[in-house]
């Protein structure tokens, strides 16, 4: 993956050209919010630049395109645990005209991976402990929602708690730490009445520590390795699934064959 930032395009683009990467951008966005969680990094930049795309924006969006046709028989495998977690995670500053961080959360239940989200933060951050307590509040309330839903729907979990991974200490020292032990530089961090704090306290949430390695929101804030790329893919579930629609479509020609056969003979019979 190209890990150069796209930047905003200094000269105007024409019409057509614009409406051409808008159709390109808005095809990505489809698939990646209902299923490829692996170009979800990709698709929220290019969609910065939807109103005036430069040149080098279209032949970004176009090597999403390949990748998506290449690998498109690529999809995500669900089942195989009995928790509900999620992951968030942040990256500092990383947009150099704003310096804005971005952030990203990944749910997991059952063993499969069912949302995701990546996205710029709204306000600046001053260090990386701030960046990763806005995503790991993002997380936390889009957590939540998925309890009530299910709590709604009679689905009981062994633990009441949603799990939440972070990669930064710091953090989870904000919000789990007793007052009176916590010592930290972000004095401008209300963290006396933070509502994370409050969760983790009457327990409807942890916040457990995680490696950046095995962090499995990490490749939805930051351009990764091709090698730290297959990995994201196994770790979110995204297997291939070629043989399975081959044997589909087997099943379904079969199935009309016989369809077909049966007609032949009624036809007969009449």
């Amino acid at each position: 993956m190209i890990k150069a930032e796209l930047l905003p395009y200094t000269e105007r683009a024409i019409l057509k050209a614009i409406q051409a990467y808008q159709r390109k951008v808005e095809s990505l966005l489809y698939a990646a919010v209902t299923i490829r969680i692996d170009i979800t990094f990709a698709v929220s930049r290019l969609a910065r630049f939807l109103t005036n795309p430069s040149p080098e924006h279209h032949a970004a969006a176009d090597r999403v395109l390949h990748y998506l046709y290449r690998y498109r028989r690529l999809g995500l495998q669900l089942g195989g645990a009995d928790d509900f977690l999620v992951a968030t995670d942040a990256s500092f500053a990383d947009n150099t005209l704003d310096r804005k961080s971005s952030q990203a959360y990944v749910m997991v239940l059952f063993g499969g991976v069912i949302g995701w989200r990546a996205n710029k933060q709204d306000t600046v951050t001053t260090s990386t402990t701030e960046a990763e307590l806005l995503s790991l509040s993002q997380g936390a309330k889009e957590g939540q929602y998925i309890k009530r839903l299910l709590n709604e729907l009679d689905v009981n979990l062994d633990d009441h708690r949603i799990r939440v991974h972070c990669d930064n200490r710091q953090t989870i020292r904000l919000v789990s730490d007793e007052i009176a032990q916590l010592q930290t530089k972000l004095r401008h961090v209300d963290i006396h009445n933070h509502w994370l704090r409050q969760e983790v306290k009457d327990q409807r949430i942890t916040v457990e520590y995680v490696s950046t390695k095995k962090m499995i929101a990490n490749g939805l804030t930051k351009a990764l390795s091709r090698s730290e790329f297959n990995e994201f893919l196994q770790q979110v579930s995204l297997t291939d699934i070629a043989d399975r629609i081959t044997e589909r479509e087997a099943e379904d020609s079969q199935k009309e064959l016989d369809h077909n056969d049966l007609g032949v003979y009624l036809g007969d019979t009449d």
